[in-house]
């Protein structure tokens, strides 16, 4: 690997640690604020914004309270960050316009986890946390998906190429046919000088037949005497 790629790598591990320990102090913060408002009651809780002059203090201490506690375990496990982040900083605003935060949390604490949660929001989760993990299972399920679909792509493709054609065996043996010799043939010639024709009953001395009769020999001539 080379230094340039080094140095990308170790930038990469130190945002991902940095995302990871902002979001465990700034979570861990909002659930323990968030927990000590359930342990105290909503109507305690209630009473206490209605003391800071809140409107609606029952429903806005359950708004802040489960706000807080939800927001601030997404924030540590790292789950729907941007979203989290979004909305703690909207709780931390609205607490900073229409009341005081209660105590433990300070004006000044408010508005640093305010300002940490807009962070995480834009800056995301970094790469140890359930976001990063759907996110590379999702990629990971969108290429198996892209694979398979390339590749029906390619037998369709290769189907219009080259159609499909029976397989000829590999080991075939040929016909009988074709090993027989169809070359032609010299008829063997007759010994003797004569030509290739037979020989022929006919052309040999002796009687022949004539329209199904022996024909007689020819006589010769007698010598005359005279």
């Amino acid at each position: 690997m080379s230094r340039s790629g080094q140095t990308t790598t170790v930038k990469q591990v130190l945002r991902d640690l940095a995302a990871l320990v902002a979001r465990v102090g700034v979570g861990g913060i909002f659930f323990a604020n968030g927990w000590t408002k359930l342990e105290d009651g909503l109507k305690v809780t209630g009473a206490k914004f209605f003391e800071q002059g809140a409107p609606a203090p029952g429903a806005w201490a359950t708004v802040t309270m489960l706000a807080e506690l939800i927001g601030g375990a997404l924030l540590i496990a790292g789950l729907a960050v941007s979203a989290t982040g979004l909305i703690l900083f909207a709780e931390a605003l609205a607490v900073f316009l229409v009341a005081p935060p209660l105590n433990p949390i300070s004006m000044n604490e408010l508005i640093l986890l305010g300002a940490a949660s807009l962070l995480l929001a834009v800056v995301g989760a970094g790469r140890v946390s359930v976001d990063h993990m759907v996110v590379i299972r999702r990629r990971e399920s969108a290429a198996a998906d892209e694979f398979a679909a390339d590749t029906e792509a390619d037998q369709v493709i290769a189907s219009l190429r080259d159609p499909d054609k029976p397989a000829a065996p590999a080991a075939e043996e040929p016909p009988a046919s074709a090993t027989e010799d169809t070359a032609p043939r010299q008829r063997p010639r007759a010994q003797g000088g004569e030509s290739g024709r037979a020989e022929d009953p006919a052309s040999a001395p002796g009687d022949t037949l004539v329209a199904g009769r022996k024909k007689p020999p020819a006589r010769g001539r007698r010598p005359s005497t005279d």
